[in-house]
């Protein structure tokens, strides 16, 4: 009997020394593989987050290429700021607003992330605050060539502060949109229709540039001063463009992060066509600058579905988006919205589209509820900017003068030219060669209808 207790005692011991360290071993190498998941999904999102960060640059050049030489260092400026004093206002209490610790009925967050200071989120601020300087540099081209710089620096914050913050609590917060079932994966709505809402705000307020329109009412082409750097801008946005849609699963490890890279692709390419063909049927030409800003409008429209979207369907809402921004563009021209990169056009009526499109084409949401999302955030974002630039024009005033703005606000509001070569053309060149819209306030013998010219005046 005492042999065998002895037995069953060394057996006892000899299990544990042997099963004990395998067990621990097992217990280190299941915690590893945790800690190795969540580095790649912490790398996975910092690297998507410097792409969309890098989507400033693109924004940065098409804006640019689509207005004036004698604005370039305005639009240059304005891209910086956006991200500059965009990241200081959303680390204060943007972020607070929208991922705080506690909700006031699903509408604002508040807490615990005023003046942002934890390590542990870093990565989660990172990504928020690109995506808040987006769709603040929407506005940026839409109002290009006449907007007071002092003015632009008190509404940026507007934005990235309040305005954008408020709708992601709506929506990626689990606000009141999200409780409703209201779908956006990765912002056609939250980031580009709100940037597009408050543009066509800010274009109301101050109006048409110097020159567009004729005495009749007829809008004339002003052609920008660089449709290759406008090129090289829709490439570096459609290269970043995979951190903004692939980027917002939020993870890598267990996620399929290669769905949204292709139905983006798909959407890009079927945009480019539709816009190209769509102004070539109208206007008899393959318009570059339609194709350029049909690559954006596809992108815009297939962000919200860019996850769940069969691979045809994103086809189709590419190509989609792509036709209504050329018609869009022409109605806006029309009725006197004088928007010199298509902003309002690509960003607010293809990211309205987008949402649709979610509830036409996915089981992610019903159409109902995707209007009633897409009509709460215009509203919101549309009726805030509209309410902050006039604020602003009847205190500090929001357009430059005329002659600030002939002259060009490199000069009038930075004392620079983006183009130094430009002053010794200018003291060769007759005024109304150099500048034939902008330093008289006429064309020389031309006038067009929209894009179209119709022949001499």
């Amino acid at each position: 009997m005492a042999l065998k207790r002895r037995l069953v005692i060394v057996t006892g011991a000899t299990a544990m020394l042997v099963v004990g360290p395998l067990s621990a071993a097992a217990y280190a190498q299941e915690v590893s593989i945790r800690d190795v998941a969540a580095a790649v999904d912490s790398v996975w999102i910092v690297i998507a987050a410097i792409l969309v960060m890098f989507m400033q640059a693109g924004f940065a050049l098409v804006e640019a290429g689509f207005t004036r030489a004698k604005n370039a260092g305005n639009i240059i400026m304005k891209n910086v700021i956006d991200f500059s004093l965009g990241g200081i206002t959303y680390w204060a209490f943007g972020f607070a607003l929208a991922y705080g610790g506690s909700s006031v009925g699903g509408f604002v967050a508040y807490g615990d992330v005023f003046f942002f200071d934890d390590p542990a989120r870093a990565g989660e601020w990172f990504f928020q605050v690109v995506f808040a300087a987006t769709a603040a540099t929407i506005i940026s081209g839409a109002i290009a060539g006449r907007m007071k710089f002092t003015s632009y620096l008190l509404f940026t914050p507007l934005v990235t502060g309040i305005m954008y913050p408020i709708v992601t609590h709506w929506v990626w917060g689990g606000g009141w949109l999200a409780e409703i079932g209201f779908f956006d994966f990765a912002g056609s709505g939250v980031v580009h229709m709100l940037g597009g809402a408050a543009a066509l705000a800010g274009v109301i307020v101050i109006g048409p540039r110097i020159g567009k329109y004729d005495e009749f009412g007829t809008s004339r082409s002003i052609p920008g001063h660089s449709v290759t750097l406008a090129a090289l801008g829709v490439f570096i946005l459609w290269f970043g463009w995979y951190g903004f849609n692939a980027g917002s699963t939020l993870a890598a490890v267990g996620q399929d992060i290669a769905t949204p890279v292709v139905t983006t692709t798909l959407a890009a390419c079927a945009g480019a066509l539709g816009a190209m063909f769509t102004a070539w049927f109208i206007t008899g030409k393959p318009d570059v600058g339609f194709t350029l800003n049909g690559v954006l409008a596809g992108l815009v429209g297939v962000t919200a579905g860019a996850a769940s979207l069969s691979f045809g369907a994103s086809v189709l809402t590419g190509a989609v988006a792509g036709v209504i921004m050329v018609f869009s563009v022409m109605a806006f021209e029309r009725i006197g919205i004088d928007d010199p990169v298509g902003a309002v056009s690509v960003h607010g009526v293809a990211g309205l589209w987008g949402l649709l499109a979610v509830g036409l084409l996915s089981a992610d949401a019903s159409i109902g509820t995707q209007a009633i999302g897409a009509i709460a955030i215009a509203g919101w974002a549309f009726g805030l900017s509209y309410a902050g630039f006039k604020l602003i024009d009847v205190t500090i005033g929001i357009r430059v003068t005329p002659a600030e703005e002939i002259e060009g606000l490199d000069r009038s509001e930075h004392g620079g030219e983006a183009y130094p070569e430009f002053v010794f053309q200018e003291q060769v060149a007759k005024a109304e060669d150099l500048d034939p819209v902008g330093t008289t306030g006429r064309l020389s013998g031309i006038r067009y209808q929209g894009r179209r010219r119709i022949g001499p005046r």
